[in-house]
């Protein structure tokens, strides 16, 4: 049986994954007439790993990628084993800290999850939870975007996000939902400890039975006509008050 594997495009996320973690690197295709500085560094980068990378017309990769814009540059990749409940599970059990996680209720639009998995490395996040359905799946655009990170950060898709959070209340992990309407600002609740971030989809927000297992909502203080932000910013604002709050801020 031939090992799984998926395909990572792009400048930016193909140098991430060689950076930090050379194993999982099969393949690698540049495109035949590039040869600027940005892919000359990468050709070394592969070098230093023992790996030749192989030139291929822009149109070849672009039967290996779809659509999406490949900068000269694919790799395929082992892929990793994806997570459900039990693995989550699993992985807060062993974290030696208390957890940071990130749920997202039903983000639908793949380059707002890429950004939000993105950030979520930035910010030291252990884990990210989407649910499985009526929800954008971690695919190809979904890792251009992330710009490697989709390659670190785990993602588990659980089949149902309503008691997957009843389970982490039961391990006293705190869980704050973020809406417009919530009577605390980010700024003035306490984001410290075991924690679950939770963001609603684009426009309609938090579902209601999400909602109800939030222990305390928070909203971020909006200065401007406009009421809402795109998902993506508000879980960087979101994730990095936690952050600021967890490092003594």
């Amino acid at each position: 049986m031939a090992e799984p594997r998926h395909f990572v495009h792009g400048l930016h996320a193909v140098r991430a994954i060689i950076d930090r973690a050379p194993e999982r690197v099969l393949e690698l295709w540049l495109a035949e007439p590039r040869d600027d500085v940005r892919a000359r560094e990468l050709r070394d980068a592969a070098a230093a790993i023992g790996l030749k990378p192989q030139t291929a017309a822009p149109e070849a990769l672009a039967r290996l990628v779809g659509e999406a814009a490949h900068q000269g540059a694919v790799a395929a990749v082992r892929t990793l084993r994806a997570w459900g409940d039990e693995d989550l599970s699993a992985a807060l059990d062993a974290l030696p800290e208390d957890p940071l996680l990130l749920v997202l209720d039903g983000v639908t639009d793949p380059h707002n999850l890429g950004a939000c998995l993105r950030t979520a490395d930035a910010a030291g996040v252990h884990a990210v939870v989407i649910p499985r359905d009526r929800a954008a799946a971690v695919d190809g655009t979904v890792r251009k975007v992330a710009a490697g990170a989709a390659e670190f950060v785990p993602v588990a898709t659980v089949t149902n996000l309503a008691r997957t959070l009843d389970a982490l209340k039961a391990r006293n992990i705190w869980v704050a939902g973020t809406a417009e309407d919530a009577p605390q600002s980010i700024y003035g609740a306490r984001l410290t400890g075991p924690l679950a971030v939770v963001l609603g989809a684009e426009g309609s927000g938090l579902r209601r039975l999400t909602r109800e297992r939030c222990d305390f909502l928070v909203h971020i203080p909006m200065a401007g006509w406009v009421r809402s932000l795109n998902v993506s910013v508000a879980t960087g604002i979101t994730l990095f008050e936690a952050r600021r709050q967890r490092l003594g801020g």
